[in-house]
C-alpha cells in the first residue's frame, strides 16, 4: 500500500482558510454551477475547516465543521452532533482517498469538541461514499442550491 502524496491539516491560517474557499469555487460554483452568494456563509468564519494539499502546497480538498449554535439548523436542534458541509475535492485528486480523510479529519475535530453524532446534507450522487463511511440517510430527498440532497448522521 502506498503512503499518499498529501496531508490533512485544520486551516488556522489566512492562507490555509483562502485555499480552502478557492477548492469550494473550483468545485461548487465552476463545475456544479452552485450561486457564490450562496456557496458563502456567515458560517464561515466560526467553522472549522480542513485542508488536503499536496507535499508541494497545492489544494485538493477541504471540508467544515460547524458545531455548536451555527449547526443546529443542519442538526434538528441536537447539541451534541456538529454538521459536516462543504466537502470538496479538485476533480484531479478525487478517486485517492482524499475525500475520506478530510470526512476523518472533520470527525476527529467534532470528536475533540465533545461532539457525539455527524450529521450532513450529501447530494445523492455522494450518497454511496458517506455510506462507505458509516453514514446513514434519514429523512426525504430535498433540494438545495438546485441540487437533491439527502440527510445523513454518523454515530461517533
Amino acid at each position: 500500500m502506498s503512503v499518499p502524496s498529501y496531508v490533512v491539516r485544520v486551516a488556522e491560517d489566512p492562507a490555509d482558510r483562502e485555499a480552502c474557499f478557492a477548492v469550494r469555487k473550483d468545485v461548487f460554483v465552476a463545475e456544479q454551477g452552485v450561486p457564490e452568494d450562496l456557496e458563502y456563509d456567515a458560517y464561515d468564519a466560526d467553522a472549522v475547516h480542513v485542508l488536503a494539499v499536496r507535499e508541494d502546497g497545492v489544494p485538493l480538498g477541504t471540508g467544515r465543521l460547524l458545531y455548536g449554535a451555527a449547526a443546529a439548523a443542519k442538526t434538528a436542534g441536537d447539541p451534541s452532533a456538529g454538521s459536516l458541509g462543504r466537502l470538496a475535492v479538485t476533480r484531479a485528486a478525487r478517486g485517492r482517498g482524499v475525500g475520506a480523510a478530510l470526512v476523518r479529519a472533520i470527525e476527529d475535530a467534532a470528536r475533540a469538541r465533545g461532539l457525539r453524532a455527524v450529521d450532513l446534507h450529501a447530494q445523492t450522487h455522494a450518497l454511496e461514499f458517506y455510506e462507505r463511511l458509516g453514514y446513514e440517510v434519514y429523512g426525504a430527498e430535498f433540494p438545495e442550491a438546485g441540487i437533491p440532497h439527502r440527510a445523513m448522521r454518523k454515530v461517533l
